[in-house]
């Protein structure tokens, strides 16, 4: 006769269930699993917003440092850009190729330098670039959709980071547990095996 099943019954349950063969390095073990998860459900969400807002406050004040700190001027170009991708298509609107300019500083010194511009720009060509305190060529601002991305960036990998060390404590835990009992095996095979075999 096929006995009841009892779906609420998970084998992974096991553990906590009384039986004969439970030991209590299981129940330990249980214990264990119980807390990394509870520990990791209530410390992700603080983790990822603690780490979003300081990348936040981070990337907001380098911001206002470098609008404070970089410039805008006019440059020309000194050399032809490549036309690759074809002009007009969606790659081409996104594309930037490094190309030499030649620029005058807040300083009024002639410098020379390299800069991102479009494709297929013809030699003489007038462009904007943005230099910093020493009259160095750099990259714009941050932008706030920049500094958006950034801090998701950051809270993501803060956020994912905590059920990633969950899982390694767990691993190493059920690890030594496991070392655990091959020990105490062989410690209990070795006052048995004699016995074995003085029967054989």
């Amino acid at each position: 006769m096929t006995q009841p099943r009892h779906p609420h019954r998970h084998p992974r349950m096991w553990r906590w269930r009384r039986n004969p063969l439970r030991r209590p390095s299981d129940r330990l073990q249980a214990w264990v699993t119980l807390v990394l998860a509870i520990a990791v459900l209530t410390t992700a969400p603080a983790a990822m917003f603690a780490a979003g807002d300081s990348a936040h406050r981070h990337y907001r004040s380098t911001a206002e440092h470098e609008v404070r700190t970089r410039t805008q001027h006019p440059a020309t170009l000194t050399h032809n850009t490549p036309r690759h991708p074809e002009p007009g298509s969606d790659e081409a609107k996104e594309a930037r190729y490094p190309a030499p300019v030649r620029y005058t500083d807040r300083h009024g010194h002639t410098r020379t330098g390299k800069t991102a511009v479009e494709p297929g720009l013809p030699a003489g060509r007038t462009v904007l670039v943005w230099t910093d305190t020493e009259g160095r060529l750099t990259r714009p601002p941050l932008t706030t959709e920049q500094i958006r991305n950034h801090t998701m960036g950051w809270a993501l990998l803060a956020f994912l980071a905590v059920p990633l060390t969950g899982l390694a404590v767990h691993a190493a835990t059920s690890r030594l547990m496991d070392r655990h009992h091959l020990a105490r095996w062989d410690t209990a095979w070795a006052r048995t095996a004699p016995h074995w075999n003085t029967h054989l």
